[in-house]
């Protein structure tokens, strides 16, 4: 999945000053040079180590410009490391909350994803009640859903993402980070359906029908809001002719067309039946012809 971006206009509260205005007026008040004193940015800027102070003897403000600055060169693992210095010198000032969602920031533009959830979850654990909470519960979220992969491979981090994205929706629900967090949720989701598509796709084709079914099953059920739903329909066609289950294939088929009927799978899957001298209907009794009688009350999809 492509990896997000995260928005740089979600950071407005945390980075009020712009780093390059903070280095033009440092710069000036500076102008005196190295010689002179120089001032704290010349020396925190310094590649001369005579000129460097102890970063103890800085202002929590004048690190958290270091910050600002590098993070806005694009080195993001300076720039966490400055917010790393603001948090650990000045843990609960006005500074230090600051720096500790820059830092999450920071570590999130550089792929450092354990580390961004980290200081993230540190935001929420020390100040909860403050606005940026909501952001540094999408950062969390992020560190999930940055890591989801290709649907070939393990989905622990998309169901990590899920957890988190709806976390952000309930607890923050009017933010435009919640809106965010819709969206991803349902792509999140969508790809769990893709996952269970693929695997139950692997044993229709090896004519391990049952298994397939199975896999199937779980797209309709759990999975029914995602795009793949008209699919696992029509795989549940070919997988219950191909046992004999000419009920289940049925109601499988009458599902499909009460709900995908202008879809390709509607259309395949009733050439299928009727090369049978069947058609889509509910027949039998069994989980789907239950979930056919739901659909007809209005109570699925």
């Amino acid at each position: 999945m492509r990896r997000d971006r995260v928005d740089r206009s979600g950071l407005k509260r945390a980075t009020s000053t712009l780093a390059m205005v903070a280095l033009a007026t440092s710069l000036s008040a500076c102008s005196g040079g190295a010689g002179g004193g120089g001032g704290w940015f010349s020396n925190l800027f310094s590649s001369n180590e005579v000129e460097k102070k102890p970063i103890e003897e800085y202002s929590a403000q004048e690190i958290y410009k270091r910050g600002e600055y590098e993070l806005e060169e694009g080195n993001y693992e300076e720039a966490a490391d400055w917010f790393g210095e603001v948090e650990r010198l000045y843990p609960y000032s006005e500074w230090g909350k600051r720096a500790l969602i820059m830092q999450a920031y920071a570590y999130h533009k550089d792929y450092e994803y354990e580390d961004s959830r980290a200081a993230a979850q540190r935001y929420l654990d020390f100040f909860p009640g403050e606005e940026d909470a909501a952001y540094a519960q999408y950062l969390l979220a992020l560190s999930y859903y940055d890591q989801i992969d290709d649907i070939g491979r393990d989905q622990g981090k998309t169901f990590q993402a899920l957890q988190a994205l709806r976390t952000v929706i309930e607890r923050y629900p009017d933010t435009e980070y919640a809106r965010s967090a819709v969206l991803k949720f349902d792509l999140a989701f969508n790809h769990l359906g893709a996952k269970e598509m693929e695997v139950g796709r692997y044993y229709l084709k090896r004519k391990h029908y049952t298994s397939a079914i199975n896999r199937f099953r779980v797209v309709v059920e759990q999975f029914q809001t995602t795009t793949h739903t008209p699919e696992a329909l029509h795989r549940l066609v070919e997988s219950y002719l191909s046992l004999g289950l000419t009920d289940e294939a049925q109601t499988a088929g009458a599902i499909l067309g009460h709900n995908f009927r202008a879809t390709e799978w509607y259309e395949d899957s009733y050439a299928l039946l009727t090369a049978k001298g069947l058609k889509p209907e509910a027949k039998g009794d069994n989980w789907l012809s239950a979930l056919y009688r739901q659909l007809i009350k209005g109570e699925w999809l």
